[in-house]
């Protein structure tokens, strides 16, 4: 009993330095991107209290027409390509978990080439190319809308649902699409909560292919101008703009707006997380089916 006691307080010591890890950073940046860009240098990296509370960065990076945009765009970019990837990931599940019809295993077969065998980046930007859908943000939406991989996930959640409710549907009079409507996608969302979070998170983070196919800065995505201020230390986008509007009267710290900058591209996935999480506690089949 005591090896049990101990052996969970070795656990709880390991889960909390590991939170510690992730945590600190964060509170870390969150301090900097509020302090007083005059006392932005007295920050040390483990400091999570911010020096001379101001909301100084946050007014300068929300009053850039570049950020709040990026932000309206991050926002239609996750939101619709989120859509369309569970619209159309659960469409294909439905049909391949719970129907038989000819050809499924060519289909399937052919599913798993795509998967294993991924087009380059070449076709696929000629392909975006001869669709007109260069600097468009149609081309970042319809990108992947259905991951094989994810599609593969829903299909055995889709088969675990016991065949005893969709018996119960037909025998009500109940066609494919009022099943699928009102039985299964009701019964399954736990497992759409959880693709919906990681396609939610790939489009919100997405730049790669922002930076390729969209080429006009008012439609850029937060990660691409983050990227640019941050990464690549363009500070003229976001600085240049701020000090004619504020007539250089507000002393810029680099480092606060670097950081306040990356507090905005976090806190949405932030806030999303904890109403997708409470689906993984029970299964949404539990008890609705007897024996």
């Amino acid at each position: 009993m005591r090896r049990l006691e101990m052996s969970k307080i070795i656990i709880y010591v390991i889960l909390f330095l590991s939170t510690l890890t992730v945590l600190v950073p964060i509170l870390n940046l969150l301090a900097l991107s509020l302090t007083d860009p005059s006392k932005a240098h007295l920050m040390g990296g483990l400091d999570i209290l911010p020096k001379g509370f101001s909301f100084i960065n946050y007014q300068l990076l929300l009053s850039n027409p570049l950020i709040t945009g990026s932000i309206v765009n991050s926002v239609w970019i996750t939101a619709a390509g989120t859509f369309l990837n569970l619209l159309l990931t659960s469409m294909a599940a439905y049909v391949l978990a719970r129907t038989t019809f000819i050809g499924k295993k060519l289909v399937l077969l052919f599913l798993i080439v795509i998967m294993v065998f991924e087009p380059g980046l070449i076709p696929e930007y000629l392909l975006v190319k001869d669709l007109g859908l260069m600097n468009k943000l149609t081309s970042l939406i319809l990108y992947k809308a259905v991951n094989v991989y994810y599609l593969f996930i829903l299909m055995r959640f889709f088969q675990d649902i016991p065949e005893e409710i969709v018996e119960a549907a037909r025998i009500d009079g109940a066609g494919h699409f009022r099943t699928y409507t009102r039985m299964i996608l009701p019964l399954s969302k736990p497992g759409l909560a959880t693709l919906g979070l990681f396609y939610g998170v790939f489009h919100w983070n997405e730049y790669f292919r922002a930076t390729i196919y969209i080429s006009e800065p008012a439609k850029w995505p937060l990660q691409v101008v983050l990227r640019q201020f941050v990464v690549r230390k363009d500070n003229t986008s976001i600085i240049g703009s701020q000090d004619n509007l504020f007539n250089g009267a507000v002393n810029f710290d680099f480092a606060s707006l670097q950081a306040g900058t990356i507090i905005l591209a976090i806190v949405p996935l932030l806030i999303l997380y904890p109403f997708i999480l409470k689906y993984y506690a029970k299964g949404a089949l539990e008890g609705g089916v007897k024996d």
